[in-house]
Parts: C-alpha cells; sequence; structure tokens
C-alpha cells in the first residue's frame, strides 16, 4: 500500500524513513536547534510534508539533486528519502555550513542508508556542483539566492524554492537584476507560502 504525502505518492518503505527522520529531528532538536521547538508538535505537517511538496515540482529525470542552505535536512534529506524509491541512480548534496546540523544531516544519511553526500561549507564557496536541481526553503530573499542557486546549477537546469508571504515583492525585486523564467505553484501546506519553479536564470547585464 502506497501513501499520499505532500502531493507524491510514496511506498510504505519511504513513508516510514520519512517518520525515522522526524523520529531524529526531535530527538537531535533536544541539543541542536534543527527547527523551531515549537513546531515540533507540528514537525510532520509544517516540515516534512511542505518539504516533500517540493519534489512534486522535480523535473521527471535528473541525475543530481543539490539542496543549499539545508540546515536540519528540510527539505534536503526528504527529497534524498523520496529519490532512493523514485530516483534510485540520482545524487543528493546538502551544502550547509554550520558543522554541527552538517554532522546531524550526516547521521540521518547514514541511519537511513540514503544515496546523499554533506558538504559542510559556505555556498558561496563550495566548488560549483553542476546541478539538474538545485532546492532552497525560507533561507533567504530570492535576490540574495540566485546567485547561489547560478553557480550550482545547470544552465538547463531548474530551481525549486520554497517562499513565504513576500514571494511576489521578492520576485519584482529579483527581475531588477536577473532574468529567468518563473512558474508560481501554491503551497499545500500554507495559504501564505509558494513554490516558486525558476528555468533560465542569468544576470540581467548579460
Amino acid at each position: 500500500m502506497g501513501h499520499e504525502v505532500g502531493g507524491v505518492n510514496v511506498s510504505r518503505e519511504t513513508f516510514e524513513n520519512l517518520q525515522r527522520f522526524s523520529d531524529l529531528v526531535r530527538k537531535w532538536t533536544v541539543k541542536i536547534n534543527l527547527v523551531s521547538s515549537s513546531s515540533i508538535p507540528e514537525l510532520w505537517e509544517r516540515h516534512v510534508v511542505d518539504s516533500v511538496q517540493i519534489y512534486a515540482s522535480a523535473p521527471k529525470s535528473f541525475e543530481k539533486w543539490v539542496d543549499i542552505g539545508s540546515g536540519g535536512g528540510f527539505p534536503g534529506i526528504v527529497m534524498a528519502i523520496i529519490g532512493k524509491e523514485k530516483h534510485p541512480d540520482a545524487n543528493f548534496v546538502l551544502i550547509e555550513s554550520d558543522l554541527r546540523k552538517a554532522t546531524f544531516l550526516r547521521t540521518a544519511i547514514r541511519e537511513l542508508k540514503l544515496s546523499a553526500v554533506v558538504l559542510a561549507e559556505r555556498i558561496e564557496l563550495a566548488e560549483p556542483q553542476g546541478a539538474d536541481v538545485v532546492s532552497a526553503r525560507a533561507l533567504s530573499t530570492l535576490s540574495t539566492l540566485l546567485p547561489f542557486v547560478e553557480r550550482h546549477l545547470k544552465p538547463d537546469g531548474v530551481a525549486i524554492l520554497h517562499k513565504g508571504k513576500r514571494a511576489s515583492e521578492e520576485v519584482a525585486d529579483a527581475k531588477a537584476g536577473w532574468r529567468f523564467a518563473l512558474e508560481e505553484l501554491p503551497s499545500l501546506t500554507d495559504l501564505d507560502a509558494q513554490i516558486l519553479v525558476v528555468k533560465g536564470i542569468a544576470r540581467a547585464s548579460e
């Protein structure tokens, strides 16, 4: 029997791995501030389902997915868990400069046997990754994000960015310095949030 989570149909094994990951986050958040303690009671909806829906916007085929500013693994670890089932040959790279969070991410990867690596470096200093997909969730404004995304994304790749209620304002600001094609999708978990699917990213001066 499959399970529907955040617009994605997943196997029982994937569903159980998402639950195991939730348990790891709860356990580690006592020591490290992976997510705000106030959101722990709603961890599944607020963080897991909220991350899963990003995968629903992924291209049908990809080889390399890079998650920037992975923090507590949302969405990076969640993407790797679903990818294990949906895209078993794909590689997932999580970039997180906070060493304690990077240690947590590596622990989750090991315990859940995921095809993922962690780069404990600053996003702007990490080796350009040439990714087919770059994701980021609640990391920074779009104008601040786009140079990071452009650094790590293939020219024909796609960025899937989870944004809050100021998304349209951020898009308008970003258009002053950048050219890009944009698809805006409503968030399934937050009426004020949006998933931005961004392609063809180039500086406006180019």
